[in-house]
C-alpha cells in the first residue's frame, strides 16, 4: 500500500513537471515566405533580418506573455523566389510545418501565390505587395503593411514636377503581375496631372537592357519612372539611359531601395536626377531602432528601408498574439488585430486604411518621405504625412 502511494505521488510529481514544462514552452511560430535570391533578394534579406530583430526583442523585453508565462519568437524564412508559384511552394512547406502566423512575403506575384494557401489554410498574414488585389474581402485575415502608390505617388510626381519641366513620362517595369498592377496605378496617376505615359515591360531576369532603352526613348520622354523594378535592374537600367544621353528626372515610383540602385548604377553622380518613394522618414527615432538593432544582433540593420517596415509589421503581429492571448490561433490574432491602434514606438503614429481602394480597412498608412538626388548629390528627405482615406 505504501508503495502504491509512492509511486502515485511521483506520478502526481513528474505529471506536474510535465505540465509546467509545456507551459513554458510557449512559441509564436512566424513563417515568412521571402525572396532571397536573384536582384530582389535585398528585398527578402530586410525582412528576414526584421524578423529575427523582433524575435530576439521580444524575447528579451517579454513583450509576449500568455497567461503569464513568457513566449518566445521563432522565424522560419523560405524563399520564395520573387515568383507565386515560389510563394505558393514555401506557403506550403510552412503549413506543413504547422506554421499559421504569416508575415511576408515581398512582391505582388508572390503575394498572389500565398494567398490562396494562406486562405485554406485559416493563416493570418502581414504581407506587402503593391498589386491592385494584395489584399481584399475575399482574404480576410491578410494585412497590408502599407500604402502602395496610389497612396504616396502622387506626392512624389508633385514634387518632381517642382524641379523639373516635363510633359511626356516612360514607365519601365517588369511584365508580370508586380510590374504591371504598379506601372499601371502610376500611369494613371501621372495622366491625370497632365503627363502623357509610355509604358514598356520586359521579361523578368533580363539582363541586356539596351533594347528597352532604345525603345522607350523613341517616344522622347521628358521623365521616366522604373515603377517597381528590382533595384538590381533598375540600376543597370539607369546607367544604360544615362550613357544613352537621357537627361531627365527618373522617378522610381515602386518601392525603396537607393542604396543598391546607386551602386549598380555607378555612383549617385550617374543618377544625376532621381527621385524615389522611402517607407520611413530617417529621423532620430529611428537612428534608435538602428543602434538597438546594432547591439542586440552585433551587426548593422539591412540596407534596405523596408527593414523598419517589417519591424512594424512584425511588432503589430507580435501585439496581436499578445491582445489575443495565443500564439497558435490565427483567428483569434486577425480579430485582434483589427482593434489595434496603428502605432509603433519608433516609427510613429498611423491610421488603418484600404477601404476605398481595396475595399476592406486593412492596410497600415504612416509617415513616409521623399528621397532625392538632384545634379548628382543626395538631398535631405522631405517627410510626408501618413496618407488617409477620403
Amino acid at each position: 500500500m505504501a508503495l502504491r502511494v509512492q509511486r502515485a505521488a511521483i506520478g502526481a510529481l513528474l505529471a506536474s513537471v510535465t505540465f509546467c514544462g509545456a507551459g513554458s514552452a510557449c512559441e509564436l511560430k512566424i513563417g515568412a515566405p521571402a525572396v532571397l535570391s536573384g536582384p530582389a533578394a535585398q528585398w527578402g534579406i530586410a525582412l528576414r533580418g526584421a524578423l529575427e530583430f523582433v524575435a530576439k526583442e521580444t524575447a528579451q523585453e517579454r513583450r509576449l506573455v500568455i497567461g503569464g508565462t513568457p513566449c518566445t519568437v521563432s522565424v522560419k524564412a523560405i524563399d520564395s523566389k520573387y515568383t507565386a508559384e515560389g510563394a505558393a511552394s514555401a506557403m506550403n512547406a510552412l503549413a506543413a510545418d504547422g506554421i499559421t502566423v504569416i508575415v511576408g512575403p515581398v512582391g505582388s506575384p508572390e503575394v498572389t501565390g500565398m494567398k490562396p494557401v494562406a486562405l485554406r489554410n485559416r493563416m493570418v498574414a502581414m504581407v506587402n505587395s503593391f498589386a491592385r488585389d494584395s489584399i481584399g474581402p475575399r482574404w480576410p485575415n491578410v494585412f497590408h503593411i502599407g500604402p502602395g502608390p496610389s497612396g504616396w505617388a502622387g506626392p512624389i510626381i508633385d514634387e518632381g514636377r517642382k524641379h523639373y519641366d516635363f510633359s511626356s513620362v516612360g514607365i519601365v517595369a517588369p511584365n508580370d503581375q508586380g510590374g504591371t498592377d504598379v506601372a499601371g496605378v502610376n500611369a494613371e496617376i501621372f495622366k491625370k496631372k497632365g503627363v502623357s505615359v509610355v509604358e514598356e515591360y520586359y521579361q523578368r531576369g533580363t539582363t541586356n537592357f539596351a533594347p528597352i532603352v532604345t525603345r522607350v526613348l523613341r517616344s522622347s520622354p521628358g521623365a521616366i519612372d522604373l515603377a517597381s523594378s528590382p533595384a538590381g535592374d533598375a540600376g543597370i537600367i539607369i546607367k544604360q539611359l544615362r550613357q544613352a544621353g537621357f537627361a531627365g528626372p527618373i522617378f522610381r515610383l515602386g518601392g525603396p531601395g537607393f542604396e543598391e540602385i546607386a551602386r549598380v548604377a555607378g555612383g549617385v553622380e550617374v543618377l544625376k536626377d532621381f527621385l524615389w518613394y522611402e517607407p520611413v522618414a530617417m529621423d532620430e527615432s529611428l537612428r534608435i531602432l538602428e543602434k538597438k538593432h546594432q547591439d542586440l544582433m552585433g551587426v548593422p540593420r539591412p540596407e534596405n528601408a523596408d527593414f523598419f517596415r517589417w519591424v512594424f509589421a512584425a511588432r503589430m503581429m507580435v501585439k496581436a498574439a499578445q491582445a489575443a492571448q495565443s500564439v497558435d490561433k490565427p483567428q483569434a490574432i486577425a480579430d485582434a488585430m483589427r482593434k489595434l491602434p496603428v502605432e509603433d514606438e519608433n516609427i510613429g503614429k498611423g491610421y488603418w486604411i484600404g477601404q476605398q481602394f481595396f475595399g476592406i480597412n486593412q492596410e497600415m498608412s504612416y509617415p513616409f518621405a521623399i528621397g532625392q538626388v538632384r545634379g548628382g548629390k543626395i538631398q535631405d528627405y522631405i517627410h510626408a504625412a501618413a496618407v488617409k482615406d477620403d
